[in-house]
């Protein structure tokens, strides 16, 4: 038996300019909450934009999640909440990972009930493969480019010795030496060390 949540988060967003309100979808959320008697969190409603990357009721919902305001969030469809296949994955797993469910009223999905739970297993398995291919496709391009002769990583910086004993002799701190010579910190110390192995 699934546990009662306490508190709803319901998304919704207008996406097309010729509607003018959020209240159709937002009449079919309540109701659906209110016929399952969940206690409403809080409404976020977002309108056209410019760019799909403007929703900051979106943006509101996601950093309340993150901080556990709410056990569920409730949406009319997921062309609605989400702005690409990417972007639903995304953000489902991370519902998972913060322990809230996710409804989508269009879809009859729950991720509550047994059949969400295999969605979520499979929108989790879906991302991570998404990784381990960007992941592997860094490792090939890393091997083509040694095959081509091409030098990863930093720059070998060359230093001289005396010149970083000199340095150290005039009264130049090991972070000054590190600045002067554009080296990293502990670099600098080392080279001090074997500079100067009398001090």
């Amino acid at each position: 038996m699934n546990k009662k949540p306490n508190r709803v988060a319901v998304y919704a967003r207008i996406s097309k300019a010729m509607e003018q309100t959020n209240e159709n979808q937002l009449l079919d959320l309540r109701r659906y909450v209110s016929d399952r008697d969940w206690p409403i969190y809080k409404e976020y409603c977002d309108g056209v934009t410019g760019t799909k990357d403007s929703r900051p009721a979106l943006n509101q919902l996601m950093n309340d999640a993150k901080k556990r305001k709410f056990d569920v969030v409730l949406c009319w469809r997921f062309d609605r909440f989400a702005r690409s296949t990417k972007h639903l994955i995304l953000a489902l797993e991370e519902f998972k990972n913060l322990g809230i469910d996710f409804v989508s009223f269009q879809e009859n999905i729950d991720t509550s009930s047994p059949l969400g739970s295999a969605i979520f297993t499979i929108i989790s398995a879906v991302a991570q493969l998404e990784r381990d291919i960007i992941a592997e496709r860094v490792k090939a391009g890393l091997r083509r480019a040694r095959e081509n002769g091409k030098k990863l990583g930093r720059p070998k910086v060359k230093v001289n010795l005396e010149q970083v004993k000199a340095l150290y002799t005039h009264g130049y701190s090991i972070r000054a030496i590190a600045k002067k010579l554009g080296l990293r910190k502990s670099t600098a110390a080392n080279l001090v060390k074997r500079a100067t192995p009398e001090s």
